[in-house]
């Protein structure tokens, strides 16, 4: 594992924000029945306020997060260097108490993620990576660097997707790929992460993601040695595709896009 001291604080903001979601998840859900507030709004807005008091206590960088989305494109496009955040990617997941939603903190310089932390509390697994040195995952308390797994010829690939529904076009792409297909099922951002930890090949999304779903776990894929490319219509497994690329454009919402080893 590699010392970088800014990814060591971004991820002991993130593990703060964890422990507030985790208060928040544990109780009854029942108790906010009669409540304006749901228990899915008050950890988002608990993790926002901890990230972004926790990121101001380090850097002067703006911050775009999916709790303070009204910030306008005409400030936006201004900014070169700025932290992207998701304080709790996988509402589903929330919901549903799998525990496969995270803390999504990523820095991103001229469009490109250059330093991202993904956060799953309840499963207390930590990704971090950072352009040029490489990524690692905390899994409890053991530190292993990761890497994307290439492809081998005959080897069955593994495709990150939903566990419920296979659209149309995904079913095209996977009919595409030489050799035997087999599932890979998760939830919110931790789906680039099993690629960027070898245990997936490729994730293809087609359905809409905001850029704060994905600015972190992509750095984690690209300092993984991985790829995030937007999907080309005509042919999904282009190589030569173009990189997702961050606050390029007022919308925030991310083309449809291709995770690969």
């Amino acid at each position: 594992m590699f010392e970088h001291a800014l990814a060591t604080q971004v991820a002991e903001i993130s593990h703060k924000a964890g422990a507030a979601i985790l208060e928040i998840y544990k109780k009854d859900f029942a108790i906010y029945e009669k409540s304006d507030e749901s228990p899915l709004t008050e950890a988002d807005l608990a993790a926002h306020h901890i990230i972004v008091d926790g990121l101001k206590e380090i850097s002067e960088l703006p911050i775009l997060s999916e709790e303070s989305a009204s910030i306008n494109w005409k400030t936006r496009q201004t900014w070169k260097d700025y932290w992207l955040v998701d304080p709790l990617d996988g509402t589903k997941e929330f919901v549903k108490k799998n525990g496969e939603f995270t803390v999504n903190i990523a820095l991103i310089s001229n469009g490109k993620p250059v330093l991202g932390v993904v956060y799953a509390p309840v499963l207390n697994a930590t990704y971090v990576g950072v352009d040029g040195l490489g990524a690692y995952k905390i899994d409890g308390g053991e530190i292993n660097d990761i890497s994307v797994k290439p492809h081998q010829d005959g080897e069955t690939w593994q495709v990150v997707g939903s566990r419920s529904h296979q659209s149309p076009e995904i079913k095209s792409l996977l009919e595409s790929l030489p050799g035997e297909t087999e599932l890979v099922a998760m939830g919110s951002s931790l789906k680039l992460c099993l690629v960027a930890e070898g245990k997936a090949h490729l994730y293809p999304r087609l359905g809409p993601t905001s850029e704060w779903d994905t600015g972190a776990a992509h750095a984690v894929v690209e300092a993984a040695g991985g790829k995030v490319t937007v999907i080309d219509a005509d042919n999904p497994l282009n190589p030569e595709a173009p990189p997702l690329r961050y606050n390029q454009k007022d919308s925030v919402l991310n083309p449809y896009f291709l995770v690969s080893c």
